[in-house]
């Protein structure tokens, strides 16, 4: 991705916030050119088809599908009934199904080549669920929980397997790379958790995964954690309003991300909610509860871009600049 020059209708950034609306921006200058009202619900996940048709957000008891490039203000498809807040969403790599969880304890697939949409297979687990990724080869879908368990739900056998990195410790967020070399963990402590990724599995026919690292990232809660699309680095987001840059090298500390108060009367810049790398793994979307999203140059540690609108606290984004 680069920053300069005009606006580039291939990158799409999108931002949701508690002040019940999403906002498109170009990437490149800043601006918003599109505001959609999310009545119902703050938006609490966001997610990119892959084909880049159509955003999903996901609120309370609900998701909803946004058609990317029209101006139409209404969702085209809307998934209802579900309980409480639905914390994650994802997708199959060629778009065949959908991913959520959510505070109802549910994960659950649906088929997106049918009209109907009704969820078509769930899986259970004993909290609420945080956060979900989908393992790289489509076959295991990953799932975290409030109380601090990480399920393994192999979708071909239907059979799970379990972590428990700290017991009764929420986990936040949970990401796998792209390589299906390593899976992370935050918690709520602060504390990243590295495994690496066995190409065997069990004897159960799940895959296995060995300890890599634990990183006392943070020193208060850890909300996202997120790999860039090159395997290379590793972002961690806190609420002590910054984001840690690792190298997945070794998962020692590259940089820093945070923001400065030069004027002590100024606010606190908020919570780090979410973040997102761009496509060449050189930049790093921010979410932050002080209302504006930030474009970081990761090299330098630099803001190049701020996105300012929104009312409320940031809490999620999604961005894509792949061409």
């Amino acid at each position: 991705m680069t920053v300069n020059g005009n606006g580039d209708d291939s990158v799409i950034l999108a931002t949701g916030s508690y002040d019940h609306t999403i906002r498109f921006w170009q990437a490149h200058s800043g601006v918003c050119w599109r505001t959609v009202q999310h009545p119902d619900s703050q938006v609490n996940a966001m997610k990119i088809t892959p084909d880049r048709a159509l955003l999903a957000a996901a609120g309370y008891q609900h998701v909803r599908m946004y058609d990317v490039k029209s101006m139409n203000p209404n969702p085209i498809v809307c998934y209802d009934g579900l309980g409480k807040n639905v914390t994650s969403v994802g997708f199959q790599q060629d778009g065949k199904w959908m991913f959520t969880g959510g505070e109802d304890c549910m994960a659950r697939i649906w088929d997106m080549r049918v009209r109907s949409v009704q969820c078509n297979r769930m899986f259970q687990v004993n909290a609420p669920i945080t956060s979900a990724c989908l393992h790289p080869n489509q076959g295991e879908l990953i799932v975290a929980d409030q109380s601090g368990c990480i399920n393994i739900w192999d979708l071909k056998s239907d059979k799970t397997e379990r972590l428990i990195p700290e017991p009764g410790v929420a986990i936040n967020s949970i990401d796998i790379d792209a390589d299906a070399s390593y899976l992370a963990a935050v918690n709520t402590e602060g504390s990243c958790f590295v495994w690496s990724v066995s190409q065997r599995k069990s004897l159960e026919g799940v895959i296995q995964v060995n300890p890599r690292a634990k990183l006392k990232a943070h020193s208060r809660y850890a909300l996202k954690c997120k790999f860039s699309p090159d395997s290379v680095l590793l972002a961690t987001t806190s609420a002590d309003q910054s984001v840690k840059i690792w190298k997945t090298s070794d998962f020692q500390l590259l940089s820093t991300l945070k923001l400065g108060n030069t004027d002590p009367a100024d606010p606190p810049h908020g919570w780090m909610w979410d973040c997102e790398f761009s496509a060449d793994s050189q930049f790093i979307i921010t979410a932050s509860s002080d209302c504006v999203a930030r474009l970081w140059n990761i090299e330098t540690a630099e803001v190049k871009r701020e996105y300012s609108g929104h009312t409320k606290a940031l809490v999620s984004l999604a961005f894509n600049d792949s061409v």
